[in-house]
């Protein structure tokens, strides 16, 4: 069964998949898309032309814009940051500029990551907590830092494999 509380707004014509749970004061724009049985934590917003796979997880203060597509079984932690536009000024409008951003399915990203615009990151990934990643990310990478660098490997469950690359 979809649950949606009562503090949250979602705007007429966003997309939510059966069993999906929005938590407090989220939004959801007209063109947002969100997939059966995900977990949408309190105050995340989801903009228009957001896709969000069958079974993720958004946890608390998150904000996917414009042009973020996260595939099926993504995790992202608490206030992780996505952005859209590469080079933003209040004075000039860039809307035509938005540069999509890809969170293959499996991957995780840890609390407090930034995710520059334009990037993908792999299937299976795992980005650690306060990363910002600023260039894509191979499928099953271990990457942590400012910028993000890979330091090994995980499978699918998020184990380290062991593998270390510098």
């Amino acid at each position: 069964m979809t649950y949606i509380d009562p503090s949250s707004v979602v705007d007429a014509g966003a997309r939510i998949g059966e069993g999906t749970r929005i938590w407090h004061f989220c939004h959801l724009m007209p063109g947002a898309v969100v997939g059966e049985r995900c977990i949408i934590g309190q105050n995340v917003f989801i903009d228009n032309n957001v896709v969000v796979g069958d079974g993720c997880k958004i946890q608390n203060n998150v904000s996917l814009y414009n042009g973020v597509t996260l595939e099926r079984d993504v995790f992202i932690g608490p206030s992780v940051v996505f952005t859209n536009v590469i080079n933003p000024r209040a004075f000039i409008e860039r809307k035509d500029e938005f540069k999509p951003t890809r969170v293959e399915r499996g991957a995780s990203i840890g609390a407090n990551a930034t995710i520059i615009c334009g990037v993908t990151i792999g299937a299976y990934a795992l980005v650690g907590a306060g990363a910002v990643v600023t260039r894509d990310v191979p499928p099953y990478a271990l990457v942590v830092g400012n910028p993000a660098r890979q330091v090994g490997k995980v499978d699918e469950r998020g184990e380290n494999t062991g593998s270390n690359t510098k």
